[in-house]
Formats: C-alpha cells, structure tokens, sequence
C-alpha cells in the first residue's frame, strides 16, 4: 500500500520534471531499465518539454523538498553533471514568501500568549524567503531590532511526506546495481533527511550558531549573532540584527572600502579554522548567508546546516591538502587507503599517479586559469576508476568546500586556493600532528587507561566463577633475587603512569 502511495506521489513529480526536460537524460541511460525508460518517453508526451532542462524549474514546480534536494544536487556535478549542477544554482534564490495572515497565525501558535506578548512589532513583508523559512525584521518590546526567522506554514508535513517518497524511491535504485550501488542513494538520502530535519527545528539552529559564536569568538574579521533564547522556539529563531550587505550584491559590495583579495582569503581561511581547527562548520556558506557589515566584519548567518568532523578525520582532511599543496601525491594515496576511502585490492602506486594526474596541471596556478568543470570531471573518473564509494559523512565537507570556492572566485578572480590554505594547513599540522602534541597524546591516552582500570577490575570479578568452583591454587614461585640498583620495566611502566595522571590532575 505504501507503495502505491509513493509510487503515485513520484509520478505526479515525474510529470512535473518531464514538462522540464529534466528526465530526458534517463531516457538514455543505460542502467535504467527498458520498460522504465519507455515510462519516461510516456510521461513527456504532449508536455511540451524543452530540449534543454530547466531543473531549476522542474524542482521548483515539486515543492519545496524537491527545492531543497536540488540545493543539495548542485555541488554534486558526479550524480547529475555539470550543466544540470550550474542550473541548480538557481534555487539559492528567494521565493514567494507565505502570506501575512498564515504567518502571524504561526507565530500566535509557536509564542506562548501569541507574538505581541513577545514583540513590540514584525514587519509583515519578510528580508528574504527561502525553501523551509523566511526572515522577517522585529523589535523586542525594549526596541532592540532582531531578526526573526520562522518556519513556513505547513512546512513539516510536506516535507516528512516527500522524504518518505524519495527514501521509498532511494531503496528501488539501489536494487538496479551497478553505478547506481556504488553511490550509495539511501545512504545520500538518510544524509539528506537529516540535514532536512535538523532544519526543520530551529531551536537547533540556534543551538549551532551560539555554539559556533564560542568557537569564533577570537577570530578577527569574522561574526556570527547572538541568539535572543526567550523568543526562540521549534519554530521561531530571533538573532541579533546585523547592518551590512550580502555579498550576493554585487554592486553594494562594489561601494563599501574593502579589500575584496582580503575579504576572498579571510573566507578561506574562516572555513579552514572551522572545518581543521574546530571539526564544526558552516554548512551552507553561499554568498547570500555572508553579510559584510558595517565595521568590515564578515558575518555568518543561517545555522541550520552544520558539518562536524573528528579528529581522525580533520588528520585525514589536513594531510590530503597538505599532500595536494606540496605535491606529496603518494602521502595522499597512502591516506585513502588508510582511511578505507579505497578498496584493498587496488594499487596504491597507481592511484598516486591518478592523483597526480589531476594534480599537477593545477598547481601554482591562478583559480581562473583552471577548468573547474575539466578537475572535477578528473576527480570523479578517479573515484569511479578505484571503487571508491560515497562517503556520506564527507558529503557537506565536499558540498561546502566547493560553495567556498565559489564565494571566493566571485570576489577575487585572481585568488589562488592552495596559496591561501597552505599557511594554516602547515601550522595546524605542526602545532596538532608534531612531537609536543603526540606526546601530549600519549599522556592522555595513559590517563584514560588508568581512568578506566577500576571498570576493567570490576567487570573482570564480576565474569570470574563462584569460589566454590574454583580450582586450587598453585603454589608461589619463589621470589626473584633482589638486585640493587635494577627498577623492574613493569613498575617503571607504572611510576610513569602515576606520574602522568598526578601531572594531569594538578595542572
């Protein structure tokens, strides 16, 4: 039964997309099956479908889960290509925002004693709307002006039941096999749907930007507002009102005294820090959710999409940029394998040299002399050459480093990634992978082993047998004969240890 109602909810977006042209290429693709293609050239007939796709469109004409989802497809040029990828840009863009009445119904139901008990006055026309919420300008009943982020009417329901189809559509797919297997599409939609509902709940929004508020808050250059707790709720997020344009206007941008190399590279190395230095980052970094406010300060807003990394993988990140940046291509192989991005099977020797294939024409080169579109085609040839399958946890990291790239090319055509990078990976390896911090390392790795004996001891006198069932003792070997002046490994090993956990427990 679930089914059919998935079924029948797919091919009603499927009659929406084919009016697009976005389903011709499927048409032709030779892992999709005979009788599903014929579906396809059936749904496109009398539609009037242009021979170019207009995904952009199509999406938008599913919904706004189907707008979100193409959010997402657009930083990945390996699923729908780089045509389809550049027309999915379009969907950063506003959208018509939800009427007056139905917003003020839905903050009267998300405040408790209704929004004028929380706010002097909202404008009803809203700064900006997207595919989940739109932005309206406020002021507490002290007058200090917020930004007042609420959900749109209805939002939750339309997204729980269009995930389910995808997800119902997702386990279909990866039964064909094949390189539609490889790409792992019920994990990338699970990925997707919990990005969706983190969204969805905007005390988590504001949960990540006062978090990422802490981690920043000794970084020049760069903001993220604070968060006003007693008029956030599941569906309603007030932050600090910030002065200052979005850097998607172009020409306001233009106007302002700024060093646009400096700002190109302060966005670089702001993604660095966070992803490298904190494994906590922005998500979503386009330029319609970076302001550069009045006092020169780059601020960061829209929380809802956030990445974490832990260590082993931020080791793993800073290493293949370093390895990239010098030309190390066997280090960075060597790290593929040994974070099982790789199968075993393959060669490591020749993946190196797949990877310096890629590598080499780039380097020491301007970002404007590079094909974007030409690296990335190498990089997913790469990828699909070696088996290596999608790495959903690496998925926003990919999608963010991409966006970054971006925002930076548009202010500073001349900018030069790895020269921007090189500095911080370099310290960052030096001050976290070196020998002070491995040493550091070791002390607290012997720490939490110690920390741990009385569990071990105690589940181990658990696990032993009743007394009564215990086999007679053998007798003691005598004892070694004393040699002055000798400190057995064993008590060595433990002194050291004592010494270690009593250094930790006074610092």
């Amino acid at each position: 039964m679930h089914g059919l109602v998935h079924g029948w909810r797919l091919l009603g977006d499927a009659r929406r997309l084919a009016r697009h042209g976005i389903l011709r290429p499927f048409e032709r693709h030779a892992d999709v099956p005979a009788s599903f293609r014929l579906l396809l050239r059936l749904l496109r007939l009398f539609s009037g479908a242009p021979a170019t796709p207009d995904y952009a469109g199509g999406l938008r004409a599913c919904g706004p889960a189907a707008i979100k989802l193409g959010q997402a497809l657009a930083t990945r040029p390996d699923l729908v290509g780089d045509e389809a990828a550049a027309d999915l840009a379009q969907l950063q863009d506003d959208l018509p925002p939800a009427p007056w009445p139905e917003v003020e119904y839905e903050l009267d139901s998300a405040l408790k004693g209704g929004w004028r008990a929380h706010f002097r006055h909202i404008e009803p026309i809203p700064l900006g709307a997207a595919s989940i919420a739109q932005v309206h300008r406020a002021e507490l009943p002290d007058g200090t002006t917020v930004a007042l982020k609420l959900l749109r009417p209805g939002i939750e329901v339309q997204f729980q039941a269009a995930i389910a189809s995808y997800a119902w559509a997702a386990t279909e797919l990866a039964r064909l096999g094949g390189e539609f297997a490889r790409l792992k599409p019920r994990v990338v939609l699970e990925t997707f749907r919990q990005w969706t509902m983190a969204e969805l709940d905007l005390r988590r929004e504001a949960g990540n930007a006062s978090e990422l508020r802490e981690a920043l808050r000794t970084t020049p250059g760069i903001g993220v507002p604070a968060i006003f707790w007693a008029q956030t709720t599941r569906r309603t997020l007030a932050m600090e009102w910030v002065d200052g344009v979005k850097l998607t206007d172009r020409e306001a941008v233009a106007r302002l005294p700024v060093d646009r190399a400096a700002l190109a590279a302060r966005i670089v190395r702001a993604f660095l820090q966070q992803a490298i230095g904190q494994g906590f980052f922005h998500a979503d970094l386009h330029q319609g959710n970076l302001l550069l406010s009045a006092d020169g300060r780059l601020v960061l807003v829209d929380f809802g999409i956030m990445g974490r990394l832990d260590r082993r993988a931020r080791v793993y990140l800073a290493e293949i940029l370093h390895g990239l940046i010098v030309g190390n291509y066997r280090r960075v192989a060597e790290i593929h394998f040994e974070a099982g991005y790789v199968p075993p099977h393959h060669d490591l020797h020749a993946f190196a040299t797949a990877l310096r294939a890629v590598g080499e024409p780039i380097r020491g080169r301007h970002a404007r002399d590079i094909s974007i579109a030409g690296l990335l085609d190498g990089l997913f040839a790469i990828t699909r050459e070696f088996d290596m399958a999608v790495q959903p946890h690496l998925l926003l990291l990919q999608k963010t480093m991409v966006t970054v790239e971006g925002v930076a090319l548009g202010l500073d055509p001349q900018v030069n990634m790895w020269d921007i990078a090189r500095p911080y990976v370099g310290g960052w390896m030096r001050d976290e992978m070196g020998p002070e911090a491995r040493l550091a390392d070791s002390v607290l790795g012997t720490a939490r082993l110690f920390g741990r004996l009385p569990a071990i001891a105690r589940r181990l006198v658990r696990e032993l047998p009743p007394e009564s069932a215990a086999p007679p003792l053998p007798p003691l070997p005598p004892l070694p004969e004393h040699r002055p002046g000798r400190l057995p490994w064993f008590a060595l090993g433990l002194l050291l240890g004592a010494l270690s956990v009593y250094a930790i427990w006074v610092s």
